[in-house]
């Protein structure tokens, strides 16, 4: 019996997407790949930058900051919204290390589905676990 959580494998295959399509630094997606915390979540990219979502669907989650990439092979991480920025990151660790302390609390596995279903999902664990 196959126990892998149904997210898995379309996470799974978003990283392999974003890998293959060359929009990020190679070494900016495995150092965020190597962080267990990332890699659960669906990754996106946009203009060269490396975004995570909760939620496998579009129009996927925007309260994770995301990396751009900077001069000299550094980096700049912002977010979660385009109008906030976190600060710069010298190395690709340094950038995925900033994006993990900013996770929203409770931040899981990535669900299958879009971020309305992930709204819905999240009520109905709430009211299970606020129930006496």
């Amino acid at each position: 019996m196959d126990t892998t959580p149904p997210s898995q494998g379309l996470v799974e295959a978003g990283w392999q997407k974003v890998r293959a399509d060359g929009r990020v630094r190679p070494e900016l997606l495995e150092a965020a790949y190597a962080e267990p915390r990332l890699r659960q979540l669906f990754p996106w990219t946009g203009m060269g930058e490396l975004h995570f979502s909760r939620c496998t669907g579009q129009r996927w989650t925007w309260d994770i900051p995301y990396i751009q990439p900077a001069a000299r092979g550094e980096y700049w991480v912002s977010g979660p919204l385009r109008s906030e920025s976190v600060g710069p990151a010298a190395t690709p660790e340094q950038a995925v290390t900033m994006v993990v302390e900013r996770l929203p609390p409770g931040c899981g596995p990535a669900i299958v589905g879009t971020p309305e279903e992930l709204a819905i999902h999240e009520a109905a664990a709430l009211s299970v676990t606020s129930e006496p």
